[in-house]
């Protein structure tokens, strides 16, 4: 009861929320009325169209630096500071109970959000544009755990506030999906109106961030403030109704997880089984790597492919005393298994690659040895997957903030971006830690009472799970580019990968809150049709049916490994076999031509996609009868393990917020200037990149861009990209070059095209592009790309072309007379770069060059060719170059220039001297060059009318 005196000043706390709701309203409307009497047109105008194409102002033009709505905004958002500051005081003091850290976490997510919005309130872009975006990143980040905080803490008495809060938090996240749609056509598309739009969806933003914490109003009825002058000691909390509601919700799966009380000890050692899982993926997805070097210098098979079977060490668990000396000694096996990160400092390829293998073989022997010895346990054995799977989260997050590299790969060093010293020190405290305690249950239950098939069906599940992880979600772009079919863009894009991160964290969740019915009949379904869509669909719709199998694949990873555990060792060994058999087939679908056997494989990835979802199948059907599975880990929660699941869902959502502060910071937002715009030119250049593998097996992105941004290349044709394979590490070099130069970016027929890749990099705005799949009877399939360039107000083409190999020469034929049609037939100036397998003047090259193709050969006298050719028509060729590779490729870079607007000209050429100097190549490739790279074949450029 309150108290009777009628000293001092009383009021409910209900009016703490209607002060910050109304002061934090009047802050944005004020500035808004404000801005649209005094500076309509300024507001509304953005940096590609004012009014009337646009017509109604974004929240940062409204607020921004314009006096005096500037001014408006400040003062009323000053003043709801302390109005916010008692509101999530109140929150706390409603929420709070004993032995829980959710009240404090989400308490002081509230004040980390208040502190931030002061930030990016009083330190404008202008101010300082760095640390704008910092305060605002944080600000938005803070955004999810504040809301799914306060719906998980939300007292259950006050049903009514309750459904507000899902209601306006449902709608919020809903409607950052058409905000992100239409800032990606304003600021990618350039579309007149679309920023109009995305404003409308901004400020519906705001009306619902505020109008999530406004329903606190109703929460707050209960409360009475006491303004009283008195002395004494403070009052203790009262947790009487916080217990009640904790008490009703301890049954359910979420009350169990953060009913309980936090432990830095525990937090310390989630984190350290994360850490392990995280380097178990990392080394398991450099071995494929360190694999494809030799096949790719061999042209074939080399012999080293039999490495790829070290992963099926845990068919040594099936001998009984290996088992239990590997169980006794899982800390050691897995400090051994640490020579995968060790790798990077062997410097011949083929003994790296032994050490890589070693390592992952003991990291494979490892990790099975430990759920097998948890297989009673149901609880903990959950915990080991769950740490395993968020590891592979935490893997794919590196990666996307490593432009798809991970920095601890044995490709990787101090000088190209490794950080393998800090990976190595991390992964030896995580073994030491997570290690200290393994359950080996040989007393325990061997089997659950099936037949002596479920050994193999549970190894079938074991083998497609692993592999459907490992190839689609090992990287949060490849399934983006599964779907990718050029500009304009109607799909996701590489920015977008954190949807992929944040649906394999749904599927973590779902199989925490929702247990055995994660891993059901029905979810299996939705893989299924996942997979269909997928396979069969571009663009967003095919990129649903990836969202489908990312979340379905972490929520079935617990059962499916949980019953392989429980079926013996050998499922296990199987369940790798399966993998690398199925690692295998999705090589061999693109490889055929140089395998034996491949034309049976050959562009077959449905066939690889039905038989992972079949597999996972069989996995499913010897998984135990639900009731079986409950009943075991309810006997296994009464150990109080299931606490320690809470642990793994706040690892999860610090990923998450990372995942979402990446994105936001990789989405494309670069200066597209070319380097010479006074004189109109374009620098084109071709260049195989041999998978960005270097002659000593380093990944050479780096040293790719150094060289393209030397010589000034404004548009570039890039052969042998496409690396979203389990043997090439499932990477995508062109992400890094794009962001890093700031360039438009157009990645060729996708890896379910089944291609070696082609990609088109372009400081010129790309208009459309189509991909083409060309003619191809015998051998590997020929990618090109056909884009139009808004080059200084003028529209160009431009191909990029990969060819067959010379084994083929009818598919060179054909292929030739194809690409030649494509070209006659555009009406616009057209510069081909590409990769034709001919020699000057003979054969297949009279018909890229004359009457059929109407293109010219840049350089005609040029005899030393045979891969690579730049050829043109209706622009002016100006000059061309040749620049040795170093060691980063086993192919040059060929350059040339060409001025828009100017006819073709004549073949004569000029002296350096009379050419103007934006015209000229750079100096600084004369002679001896630098790092290995020079003019070669010529003693320098050739320049031309």
């Amino acid at each position: 009861m309150p108290p009777k005196s009628k000293e001092g000043v009383m009021f409910s706390g209900a009016w703490i929320s209607w002060a910050h709701t109304v002061v934090a309203y009047t802050a944005f409307l004020g500035a808004l009325v404000t801005g649209l009497y005094l500076h309509y047109h300024k507001i509304v105008e953005n940096e590609y169209y004012g009014y009337p194409d646009e017509w109604f102002p974004s929240v940062s033009a409204t607020i921004g630096d314009r006096y005096p709505e500037r001014s408006v905004f400040q003062i009323f958002i000053a003043m709801t500071s302390g109005p916010r500051f008692a509101l999530v005081f109140l929150w706390y003091i409603l929420t709070a109970r004993p032995d829980s850290v959710l009240p404090i976490f989400v308490a002081g997510t509230g004040l980390f959000r208040t502190l931030t919005c002061g930030g990016w309130t009083y330190v404008t872009s202008t101010d300082d544009h760095g640390w704008h975006d910092v305060f605002m990143i944080s600000y938005l980040v803070a955004t999810l755990p504040w809301t799914l905080g306060c719906i998980a803490l939300s007292p259950k008495e006050n049903s009514k506030a309750l459904r507000y809060r899902k209601i306006l938090a449902g709608t919020f996240f809903g409607t950052l999906v058409p905000l992100i749609y239409f800032f990606i056509q304003h600021k990618v598309h350039r579309v007149a109106g679309a920023y109009t739009t995305y404003a409308f969806f901004e400020w519906a933003l705001i009306l619902l961030d505020v109008g999530f914490d406004a329903v606190t109003a109703l929460d707050f009825q209960g409360f009475e403030v006491v303004i009283r002058d008195v002395q004494g000691s403070s009052r203790g909390k009262d947790f009487r109704v916080s217990d009640a509601v904790l008490e009703k919700e301890k049954g359910k799966p979420a009350g169990q997880i953060f009913g309980s009380g936090f432990f830095w000890s525990e937090a310390v050692d989630a984190a350290a089984d994360i850490y392990n899982g995280f380097v178990f993926w990392s080394m398991l997805t450099s071995l494929g790597l360190t694999v494809w070097y030799f096949p790719l210098w061999h042209m074939g098979i080399s012999g080293y492919e039999v490495m790829v079977m070290c992963t099926i060490s845990p068919f040594l668990l099936c001998s009984s005393s290996v088992r239990s000396l590997v169980i006794k000694n899982t800390r050691y096996v897995h400090l051994l298994s640490l020579t995968g990160l060790l790798a990077y400092l062997v410097k011949t390829p083929e003994f790296r690659l032994f050490a890589v293998g070693f390592g992952v073989s003991m990291t494979c022997l490892a990790w099975s040895a430990t759920w097998y010895a948890e297989r009673s346990q149901a609880a903990r054995l959950d915990a080991r997957v769950l740490a395993w799977s968020i590891g592979l989260l935490a893997s794919s997050l590196t990666k996307f903030a490593s432009h798809t590299n991970n920095p601890i790969w044995p490709i990787m060093h101090a000088e190209n971006g490794g950080w393998n010293k800090l990976g190595l020190f991390l992964a030896l405290a995580a073994i030491l830690r997570s290690t200290r305690q393994t359950t080996d249950n040989r007393g325990g239950l061997e089997t659950m009472g099936s037949p002596a098939s479920s050994h193999i069906l549970a190894g079938l599940g074991l083998g497609g799970l692993i592999f459907g992880m490992h190839s689609l979600l090992s990287d949060s772009s490849t399934m983006i580019l599964w779907v990718w079919e050029g500009f304009p863009v109607r799909g996701p894009i590489a920015a977008n990968g954190v949807i992929t991160l944040l649906a394999m964290g749904g599927g973590v969740l779902l199989f925490i809150w929702l247990q055995e019915r994660a891993s059901s009949w029905r979810n299996f379904s939705l893989l299924g049709s996942g997979a269909f869509l997928l396979t069969n669909y571009s663009n967003w719709t095919g990129f649903f049916g990836a969202v489908l199998m990312a979340i379905e694949l972490m929520s079935l990873a617990p059962s499916l490994i949980g019953s392989a555990a429980r079926r013996g060792p050998a499922a296990f060994g199987l369940g790798f076999l399966i993998y690398n058999i199925l690692v295998l087939a999705h090589v061999w679908v693109v490889a055929y031509a140089f395998v034996p056997g491949g034309p049976l494989m050959r562009e077959h990835t449905d066939w690889v996609m039905t038989a992972t979802v079949v597999f996972i199948g069989a996995g499913i059907y010897t998984m135990p009868a639900s009731k079986e599975n409950i009943k075991s880990r309810q006997r296994s929660n009464r150990n109080g393990r299931s606490r320690f699941k809470s642990y793994y869902v706040y690892s999860l959502m610090v990923l998450e917020l990372l995942a979402i502060s990446v994105s936001y910071l990789r989405f494309p937002t670069n200066d597209y200037t070319p380097y010479h715009k006074e004189e109109k030119v374009i620098t084109a250049g071709v260049w195989t990149i041999h998978f960005s593998l270097d002659n000593d097996m380093w990944s050479s992105e780096r040293r790719i861009r150094d060289l393209i941004k030397e010589l000034e290349v404004d548009v570039i044709g890039l052969i042998e990209t496409d690396l979203q394979r389990i043997i090439m590490g499932n990477r995508d070099t062109t992400q890094y070059l794009a962001e890093d130069l700031g360039m438009y970016v157009d990645f060729g027929p996708g890896p379910n095209k089944h291609t070696w890749g082609s990609a088109l990099l372009s400081k010129f705005p790309i208009l459309n592009s189509t991909h083409h799949l060309l003619p191809s009877p015998v051998g590997e399939l020929a990618p090109a790309i056909h884009a139009t360039l808004d080059a200084y107000g003028e529209h160009i083409d431009v191909v990029v072309f990969h060819s067959g190999q010379e084994e083929d020469p009818e598919d060179r034929r054909q292929q030739s007379e194809y690409l030649a049609k494509l070209m006659k037939e555009s009406p616009r100036p057209l510069i081909l770069l590409s990769y034709l397998v001919i020699k000057p003047q003979e054969g297949n090259y009279n018909t890229y060059v004359g009457d059929k193709s109407g293109m010219k050969d840049i350089d005609p006298s040029d005899w030393d060719r045979w891969c690579e050719y730049i050829l043109y028509k209706g622009i002016k060729r100006s000059g061309y170059a040749r620049v040795s590779r170093s060691t980063i490729t086993d192919t040059e870079i060929q350059v040339g220039k060409f001025i828009v607007g100017e006819a073709e000209g004549s073949d004569e050429r000029v002296p350096e001297e009379q050419v103007a100097e934006g015209l000229r190549f750079p100096a600084m490739f004369r002679g001896e060059g630098v790092r290995g790279h020079q003019y070669h074949v010529f003693d320098e450029p050739r320049y031309y009318y």
